[in-house]
């Protein structure tokens, strides 16, 4: 096997999106270390930390590469020595996963912690596009949000028309059919689509509405018990007005910029008892993810498999139109993955 390999790399390190390339880098090989596989890649998800990531602006974890990506789906071309807590793979397995970096090229060493068996029901496209969102949403709802589906809390659902939002929103659904699911996105065309695809209760257009009111207004004055928000300071003092007694606001992003304008009111803090928290799942360690793969695999993969769940992928792209791809995530227009294919 040849030493080196193509991968998507950033000329002068970082840059806009027309800063990307494939290049010939050193092929990652799986050395000595146990529970390792290299996986020839055939299909990568595009991610949201990817373009920070491009530009500079996100801290990556000790053991990442510098190479973008943390999804794939692929095959198995060699797997060292597999401890028996962890499950084997063998070359030709056709395998989807999750990893800290790499993905955005030809060969990929990934934990066999967190790789999967990819189902024949599912595209190489569609399983590229699984792992970051579904895991993302899952820990959202139970590991940080601690949601009570015995208790039908009602939920919120930021950028609603993102790709974990899609996800959270098809999970909640599952897991609580009388639950009351909001979402907010920054059109008409979102809004329709989380309502009429996803099955939200109601959506509010935050480029037209007074999304906060119209919660409160939906809730008979209660509020949502959680928040799921990629936005970020804009709407942090919104959150804190329609979180409900007890509430629970999960931060997993700050699209909108991380510092707060001043003047906002934290009072709801104390006298409704909220809970702010914030989660990224990249800086996790490979036993917490392993458990989110765990619970994925039991409880989402089989609605996967019979169609209760959809993996929504807006466009799939060949690698070599990475600069189109990074460009399109960046306009903000999509509904659900960009996945990129590599032949």
């Amino acid at each position: 096997m040849a030493k080196t390999m193509r991968a998507v790399d950033i000329e002068g390190g970082t840059g806009p999106a027309t800063a990307l390339h494939i290049a010939s880098i050193p092929r990652p090989s799986l050395e000595d270390a146990p529970n390792r596989a290299l996986v020839r890649v055939k299909a990568f998800g595009l991610n949201r930390m990817d373009l920070l990531q491009r530009e500079g602006h996100y801290p990556l974890p000790p053991q990442a590469p510098l190479t973008l990506g943390v999804e794939f789906s692929g095959v198995v071309q060699q797997v060292t020595n597999v401890d028996e807590d962890t499950e084997t793979f063998k070359p030709g397995d056709e395998v989807f996963g999750l990893a800290y970096g790499g993905a955005y090229a030809e060969y990929i060493v990934a934990s066999c912690k967190m790789l999967m068996p990819k189902p024949k029901e599912l595209s190489f496209q569609q399983c590229a596009g699984i792992p970051e969102v579904w895991f993302t949403a899952l820990q959202a709802i139970h590991l940080v949000g601690h949601y009570s589906a015995v208790s039908n809390e009602s939920i919120l659902w930021h950028a609603g028309a993102s790709s974990v939002s899609i996800a959270g929103q098809q999970l909640i659904k599952a897991l609580a059919p009388k639950a009351s699911i909001f979402a907010t996105a920054r059109s008409d065309e979102k809004c329709d689509f989380c309502v009429e695809e996803l099955g939200a209760t109601a959506a509010f257009n935050a480029s037209t509405d007074d999304w906060a009111d119209k919660v409160l207004e939906a809730t008979g004055g209660k509020g949502v018990d959680v928040i799921i928000d990629f936005v970020g300071a804009p709407y942090f003092a919104q959150n804190l007005k329609v979180a409900a007694r007890d509430g629970r606001i999960v931060c997993l992003g700050m699209m909108g910029g991380p510092v707060l304008k001043g003047g906002e009111n934290i009072g709801p803090l104390v006298f409704k008892r909220i809970r702010v928290q914030g989660s990224t799942l990249r800086s996790r360690d490979e036993n917490y993810q392993g458990s989110l793969k765990q619970l994925f695999e039991k409880e989402v993969i089989p609605l996967l498999v019979d169609g209760k769940h959809t993996v929504h992928v807006e466009k799939v792209l060949p690698w070599e139109k990475i600069v189109e791809a990074h460009q399109l995530m960046e306009s903000n227009a999509t509904k659900g993955k960009i996945v990129c294919t590599i032949d």
